[in-house]
């Protein structure tokens, strides 16, 4: 997810760079214990940046979702970035390849947000809606709820993906900054998919929601 603590300095020309695993988590779901990561991180000046993001999970031992998307960023404002780039898709089902564009930034203090679009092989295309917000409750404690929402533009029965709105993450975590940069964390996890995503969910046994309890890391330099 999209952080930046001071937006863009456009007056500095410095190269800099940043790194934020914004999830690092353990997870209890119906199926088994997963394994699931949020990671993020650019390199370059105030108004020009290449991004990197990832996300994915890892029940029992075995991958069901990856990607990793490579983005150029362009500062617009101080607070907002559009972005370009790819999308590599590695599970679930075979091997895709997206091109990617969208906005990143932050609408108000501490919100963040990610909205992005997404034109894959075959005609297929999609979008994915990200936001969190962090609310500040000691000097320690921070309560994050987060929000993602994905749609595609057509059925794919062999990644599992239907048109429309296809799935919701939403959490709350808890987490304690034992420093800025490191904080473990607690919380709750809630997915569900939706019409012909819900439908191969059932059709392949699958569950089309679920609760889980995570406990997880979050760190950034």
């Amino acid at each position: 997810m999209y952080t930046s603590h001071a937006g863009h300095q456009v007056h500095d020309s410095a190269i800099n760079s940043y790194f934020l695993a914004d999830k690092l988590e353990w997870q209890d779901a119906n199926d088994g214990s997963a394994l699931a990561w949020d990671l993020s991180g650019w390199i370059g000046g105030d108004i020009d940046r290449l991004l990197l993001r990832s996300e994915g999970e890892r029940t029992n031992g075995k991958t069901e979702e990856a990607e990793i998307q490579a983005l150029w960023g362009h500062s617009i404002s101080p607070w907002w970035d559009v972005v370009a780039g790819a999308r590599q898709d590695f599970k679930p089902g075979a091997p895709q390849t997206w091109a990617a564009f969208g906005l990143q930034g932050q609408a108000i203090s501490d919100l963040d947000i990610e909205a992005t679009a997404f034109i894959g092989e075959a005609g297929q295309t999609a979008a994915r809606l990200e936001a969190d917000y962090d609310l500040q409750l000691t000097s320690n404690l921070v309560l994050q709820p987060t929000a993602e929402l994905n749609f595609y533009g057509k059925n794919d029965p062999q990644r599992g993906n239907g048109s429309g709105l296809s799935t919701s993450e939403f959490g709350l975590r808890l987490r304690y900054e034992i420093t800025p940069q490191f904080a473990p964390y607690v919380g709750v996890s809630w997915d569900r998919s939706y019409g012909k995503t819900a439908d191969y969910a059932r059709e392949d046994d699958e569950d089309t929601q679920d609760a889980r309890l995570v406990v997880g890391v979050r760190m950034w330099f």
